[in-house]
């Protein structure tokens, strides 16, 4: 049944793509013209506008589009955003494996299917209503064709604001904006109480084993560097500032790891990878690890700074540094 199946999709692809010109041109003009006619009501921020058609036009990074009012077979083909959508409870039917496999997600991602930008033919077997993706992935042409593709620039505004504008495509800003006001001034609360007990001079690290190799990461790169350096404003050290303003991350060895050690250390821990470093000599006379202050966290859960791994990340660092 299933080999029957598959040259029907092929065609309906190659239909698409037959249609594609016109069908471009003329969600184009459609969305310039609804785009034009309810201008006057677009926000400040100049991200969307409804109409009465179940649908609304989307001010995305690329250029206007029309997306349903309320999705509900998304398509996420970035693990850096599945948390997003997932935090405004909008129906998923595909994401990327990453994001399947992380342990805040696993459980609610269950029946969700495992789809890649390359994989066409299982996106349109889930038929979505609604697709996101980075800026970067492939075969956004085609994928166009299959439902409304939304993709956005990695890092082009801050954890905060990414949450606000997923919940303008999802039309959901109202939820989006309660949760970003509610989270900023929990966790900077937060941090003062935590910079009150380690003192406002103490400085913490980031460090994590990736593809068999150690890193110390900066400001703006997942597993907790918002928090920590952000919204709670504790320092990292002068040699990590240094080595990471360019990329935001660093790659250091065992022998030299000791200079960019803070007075507190959070391990980003996968436990497939290589961590044998933790027991050599070097390491064990290191002041942050003979002072208990390295806390380590599942990395598969840490890697994210969309609003659940945001949540799980702070609970953590109550718990470690507060000990609540």
């Amino acid at each position: 049944m299933r080999k029957l199946f598959v040259p029907f999709i092929f065609i309906l692809v190659l239909l698409l793509s037959a249609c594609g010109t016109n069908s471009t041109k003329d969600t184009t003009d459609n969305a310039a013209a609804s785009n034009e006619s309810t201008s006057s009501n677009t926000d400040s921020a100049g991200s969307s506008s409804e109409s009465d058609s179940g649908t609304f036009t989307y001010q995305s990074e690329g250029g206007p589009v029309e997306v349903p009012s309320h999705p509900q077979r998304v398509v996420v083909l970035t693990r850096f955003l599945t948390g997003n959508v997932m935090a405004l409870d909008v129906p998923l039917v595909g994401v990327d494996e990453m994001s399947k496999e992380n342990p805040n997600f696993k459980e609610k991602l269950a029946n969700t299917e495992a789809v890649t930008d390359e994989s066409l033919e299982k996106i349109i077997e889930l038929n979505p209503d609604l697709i996101i993706g980075l800026s970067d992935i492939k075969n956004v042409d085609k994928l166009k064709q299959i439902a409304p593709t939304v993709t956005y620039t990695y890092g082009k505004v801050d954890f905060l604001q990414q949450q606000l504008e997923i919940g303008k495509l999802v039309n959901k800003e109202k939820e989006a904006q309660a949760w970003v006001t509610d989270f900023d001034a929990r966790s900077k609360k937060v941090g003062e109480e935590i910079k009150a007990k380690i003192g406002a001079n103490a400085t913490v690290s980031v460090i994590e084993t990736f593809n068999k190799q150690l890193y110390v990461y900066g400001e703006k790169f997942g597993r907790g560097t918002e928090i920590l350096y952000d919204q709670f404003g504790i320092g990292m050290p002068d040699k990590v500032k240094e080595a990471t303003k360019k990329d935001g991350f660093f790659a250091v060895s065992n022998e030299v790891l000791k200079d960019y050690m803070g007075d507190y250390v959070i391990f980003s821990k996968n436990v497939d990878e290589d961590n044998s470093f933790q027991n050599t000599e070097t390491y064990k006379n290191m002041d942050a690890v003979k002072n208990n202050r390295v806390f380590e966290a599942d990395a598969k859960a840490f890697y994210f700074n969309d609003p659940l791994s945001m949540e799980y990340q702070l609970e953590f660092f109550i718990q470690h540094f507060l000990g609540e």
